[in-house]
C-alpha cells in the first residue's frame, strides 16, 4: 500500500467537512489554570456498595520525574522519542520531544491487502500522522482503560481489538477480541469528549478529553498510579510505527514499551490488578513484555533530559501542568447529589461549575415518533440498570468477586443524550463507549437507518457509506433490511461488522459492515465503523499538523444527515462490540441504552435486564418483542444457516444470589 501523508490522504475529507457546520473549540494557547468550583455535597450513602477512589493527582514535579525517567531510558537505548503524560480524565499535562525524535508516525507499517491496488479500501491503515498525536493517544489509552481494579496498557488494548482472540498465528478460527472496535472511541469529533480550552475558566480541566487517534493498540502506553490510585497515563512514540502486536505467543523487545515502563517506575499499578492477573475466556491478558530488570539506571533529573517541551495544537500549550483529581468537580466527573440521581454511589459528568452536563430528561424526538420517552421513564431505565450493575460480579476487576463498574447511557431516536450515570471507579473509556453503544443500537433499529446511510456523502478514495446498505441487504437476503423491521443490539451489528462470519471462522465470508475481504482488515481498517469517521479524523489531524491553520473537525462525528437541526444520531461514531439494546414502546422504537466498562456479557445484561426491569416498574416501555429481535435473522453461509445474536448474559452473574440464566425467557 502506498504510504500516505495526512494532507494527501484526507484533503477531500476536509472539503466535505467544511460544509458540515457544527462548532469547534478554540485553538488558542493562552490562559491559566482556573480555580475550580467546589463540588456539591454528595448524596449520603450509608452502607454504600462502592468505595470511591481517593482524590489523588500528579504534581508538576512528578510529571517532570516521569518524563525524565522515560527520556533517560530512551537516551540509553538510542531511540529519541516523544513522551506524553496525561491525567486520568485526559488532560495533557506535558508533551516532551527529545532531540532527534520523529516528527511523524505511520498508522502501522504492516502491509495489508496482498495485491490489492494502492488505496483500495484501507481506511486509516498506512496514513502518516503527527508523532505527537500517537504519543498522546497511547497515554490516554493507559489512563482510560484502567481503574482501581484493573491496570491495562496499550499492549492489552492490542490483544482485545483484533480479528481473533488471542491474536496469534495458531488462533485463526477463534472469535474476535472482546473489545473489537473500541479503538474507534474517544474520537476527536465526539460530542461527549471535551476539547483543550485553557481559557475556559472552571470548565477548562473537565473530562473525559478527546483523543486525536482514538485508543491505541501500539505498545508503549501505560497507566500511571499514585498511592494505588490511577492518576493518568504515559505514551511514547520513537520508532515511527504506530502499530499493533499480531502474535501474543512471543515476547517482544519493544523499546517504546521499555521507555514508557521506565517512566512509570515509582508510579506503577499494584501488581494484583495488572492485566496478566485478569482472564477473559480462560486467556490471561498482557500488560507488558518489558520488565524493570531490562532498564538502565533511572535518570530522575528533568533538567538533564535531552529535549524540550512542545505545544501540540488542540492538546497542550507547551508547558507542564499538574493533573486534576478524578472525582473532584474540576475533573468533570464526581459523585451525584440526591437530586441528580437516587441510587447510592452514582457518579455523573459535570461542567466544572457544579452542574451536571447530562441531566435526566425526556426524549427530544417528538417530530419523529408518536410518544417519546418521558423523563420518568428515562429515570426508571437508568435507576434499574444501575441497580443491576451494583449487584453484578465483575469480569475484568481484581480482586475476584469485585462488583462490576461501568457507565450507562440512554438516548432517544435522534441520538440525543437523555442521561449518563457511572459507578465511581468505572474505566473512563466506557463513558464515550456507552454512548456510542446506545446510539448504535437505536440507529440500526431505526426505520430511517438505510435512508440515512444512503444519503451520506461519498468521499472519493476514502469512504462510500451508501454502498454498505446494499451489502447488508444482499447478505441478509432482505431488500428491506435497515428499515426498522428488526431490532439490532450491538452484539447483532457486531456480528455483521467482523471480517469473518460467523465470527472468527476462516474460509467463510466477511460480514457486510466489515471490509470486503478478510485480508484487507487491520485495526485501522475495519469497514463501516472506520469509514464513517475517517473524514473527521483526517480534518482533525490536518488541524494539528498545520498548527491550527486549517479548521478542526466539527463537534459531532460522521456526515450522516442530521435528525434535527444540530442533532446527528451517531454524533460520536458507532461501536461494534456488545453492551446495548434498543428501547421500545409497544412496537415502536423510542431510544437505546448502552453500557460499557466491564465484560461484554455483563454490559449486555445490565442494558437488557435493566430495561426489562424498568418496563416492569413503569409498565410502558421495554425490550424489543422477541419476534423482531435480530437473533431471528437467518443467514445462509455456504449452505449452512447461521443466526445473528442479540444478547448474551452471564450464567450466574450476581454477588447477592445464586440465580442463574437471569435473562432467559425475557
Amino acid at each position: 500500500m502506498a504510504m500516505r501523508g495526512v494532507t494527501a490522504l484526507l484533503a477531500s475529507a476536509a472539503l466535505v467537512l467544511s460544509g458540515c457546520g457544527g462548532s469547534s473549540a478554540p485553538g488558542g494557547n493562552t490562559g491559566g489554570t482556573p480555580t475550580p468550583a467546589p463540588a456539591p455535597t454528595p448524596a449520603p450513602a450509608p452502607g454504600g456498595l462502592f468505595t470511591p477512589p481517593a482524590l489523588e493527582a500528579l504534581t508538576v514535579s512528578e510529571v517532570q520525574r516521569i518524563i525524565a525517567q522515560a527520556a533517560g531510558e530512551a537516551q540509553a537505548r538510542g531511540l529519541p522519542s516523544i513522551i506524553a503524560v496525561t491525567d486520568r480524565v485526559g488532560n495533557v499535562l506535558a508533551v516532551f520531544r527529545m532531540a532527534g525524535a520523529p516528527g511523524t508516525a505511520q498508522l502501522s507499517t504492516r502491509r495489508i491487502g496482498g495485491n490489492a491496488a494502492p488505496g483500495a479500501e484501507i481506511g486509516l491503515q498506512g496514513a502518516m500522522v503527527p508523532a505527537t498525536t500517537a504519543a498522546i493517544a497511547k497515554a490516554l489509552t493507559g489512563a482510560y482503560l484502567s481503574s482501581g481494579g484493573n491496570a491495562f496498557s496499550s499492549r492489552t488494548a492490542s490483544q482485545i481489538v483484533q480479528q481473533h482472540f488471542p491474536p496469534a498465528p495458531n488462533t485463526a478460527g477463534l472469535e474476535s477480541g472482546p473489545l473489537f472496535g473500541v479503538q474507534f472511541s474517544q474520537l476527536p469529533c465526539s460530542d461527549l469528549n471535551q476539547r483543550f480550552n485553557p481559557g475556559g475558566g472552571n470548565s477548562a480541566l473537565i473530562g473525559p478529553k478527546r483523543s486525536p487517534l482514538g485508543l491505541a493498540a501500539d505498545p508503549g502506553g501505560f497507566p500511571i498510579y499514585k498511592n494505588g490510585v490511577v492518576v493518568g497515563g504515559i505514551g511514547v512514540m520513537g520508532d515511527g510505527d504506530y502499530g499493533f502486536d499480531e502474535n501474543i505467543l512471543d515476547t517482544d523487545l519493544d523499546d517504546e514499551e521499555a521507555i514508557a515502563l521506565a517512566g512509570i517506575q515509582g508510579f506503577e499499578p499494584p501488581t494484583d490488578i495488572r492485566a496478566e492477573r485478569i482472564f477473559v475466556d480462560g486467556t490471561a491478558l498482557r500488560f507488558s513484555d518489558a520488565v524493570p530488570s531490562q532498564l538502565a539506571p533511572l535518570q530522575t533529573s528533568f533538567a538533564a533530559a535531552n529535549g524540550s517541551l512542545v505545544a501540540v495544537t488542540g492538546y497542550s500549550d507547551g508547558t507542564i501542568r499538574a493533573g486534576v483529581a478524578y472525582g473532584s468537580e474540576a475533573s468533570g466527573v464526581r459523585a451525584a447529589t440526591a437530586a441528580e440521581f437516587s441510587n447510592r454511589d452514582a457518579f455523573v459528568l459535570t461542567d466544572g461549575n457544579g452542574n451536571p452536563r447530562f441531566r435526566i430528561r425526556g426524549g427530544t424526538d417528538g417530530a419523529s415518533i408518536a410518544q417519546p420517552l418521558t423523563q420518568a421513564e428515562v429515570r426508571a431505565i437508568m435507576e434499574e440498570a444501575f441497580a443491576v450493575l451494583s449487584r453484578s460480579r465483575a469480569q475484568i476487576r481484581r480482586p475476584l468477586d469485585s462488583r462490576m463498574q461501568a457507565t450507562i447511557s440512554v438516548v432517544d431516536t435522534h441520538g440525543a443524550v437523555l442521561g449518563i450515570v457511572r459507578s465511581p471507579d468505572g474505566p473512563l473509556f466506557g463513558t464515550d463507549v456507552s454512548l456510542q453503544k446506545a446510539r448504535t443500537a437505536a440507529f440500526f433499529s431505526n426505520p430511517v437507518a438505510a435512508q440515512q446511510l444512503l444519503a451520506t456523502p461519498v468521499v472519493p478514495g476514502i469512504s462510500n457509506i451508501p454502498a454498505y446498505v446494499q451489502r447488508v441487504r444482499d447478505f441478509l437476503g432482505n431488500q428491506n433490511a435497515l428499515t426498522g423491521t428488526h431490532a439490532f443490539a450491538d452484539r447483532s451489528g457486531g456480528n455483521l461488522s467482523r471480517p469473518y462470519f460467523p465470527d472468527g471462522e476462516v474460509g467463510q465470508v466477511p460480514g457486510p459492515l466489515s471490509v470486503t475481504a478478510s485480508e484487507l482488515f487491520s485495526p485501522f481498517a475495519v469497514g463501516l465503523q472506520t469509514d464513517l469517521v475517517t473524514p473527521n479524523i483526517g480534518a482533525h489531524l490536518n488541524y494539528v499538523d498545520s498548527n491550527g491553520a486549517t479548521a478542526d473537525t466539527p463537534v459531532g462525528c460522521t456526515q450522516v444527515p442530521e435528525a434535527a437541526p444540530g442533532q446527528r444520531r451517531i454524533a460520536n461514531g458507532i461501536q461494534v462490540f456488545p453492551g446495548s439494546v434498543p428501547i421500545y414502546r409497544g412496537g415502536q422504537l423510542v431510544g437505546g441504552i448502552g453500557v460499557s466498562g466491564d465484560g461484554i456479557d455483563q454490559d449486555d445484561m445490565v442494558s437488557f435486564l435493566g430495561l426489562h426491569n424498568a418496563g416492569q416498574r413503569v409498565g410502558s416501555i421495554g425490550n424489543a418483542a422477541p419476534a423482531i429481535r435480530a437473533d431471528r435473522i437467518e443467514v445462509n453461509v455456504n449452505g449452512r444457516i447461521v443466526r445473528l445474536r442479540y444478547i448474551n448474559c452471564p450464567f450466574a452473574p450476581f454477588l447477592d444470589t445464586a440465580e442463574q440464566n437471569v435473562c432467559q425467557g425475557l
